[in-house]
């Protein structure tokens, strides 16, 4: 087998605009295409990730109430990479737009998406100056 790296992940989201809106007005993320059911309402909302996509597919399902860590088996995060020398400059955004970061490590910002799905905006193996956690 020839693995030849990320291609995209998917998140079962209920409100496909108000997630799609996190992932792009939050976190920075490119849209990339909104794809149509048959009956040309909205399914799904890819955004762009470097080396593949974020899928936003539509459910009708329940949100979850899990708390932040779980012993659950699944899906856990989804971990996305940023400089060490900008988590300062990213915590700061987080605040002035609202987006509360759940915990924090030597490395890692973990905070939810607003269906609470998990996110981490993660440094590691590269240590943040100034970083007192």
């Amino acid at each position: 087998m020839d693995i030849q790296g990320f291609h995209h992940l998917a998140i079962q989201v209920r409100s496909l605009e108000t997630v799609a809106a996190f992932y792009r007005e939050v976190l920075g993320l490119p849209e990339l295409a909104r794809h149509l059911r048959p009956d040309a309402t909205l399914r799904s909302i890819w955004m762009g990730l470097p080396g593949g996509f974020l899928a936003l597919e539509e459910s009708e399902g329940e949100v979850s109430a899990e708390p932040f860590r779980t012993d659950t088996p699944g899906l856990l995060l989804v971990a996305l990479r940023i400089a060490a020398s900008a988590r300062p400059s990213v915590l700061a955004e987080l605040r002035t737009k609202g987006v509360e970061v759940v915990h924090q490590t030597r490395w890692t910002l973990y905070l939810r998406d607003p269906e609470g799905n998990r996110v981490a905006l993660s440094h590691h193996p590269e240590d943040a100056s100034g970083y007192s956690g």
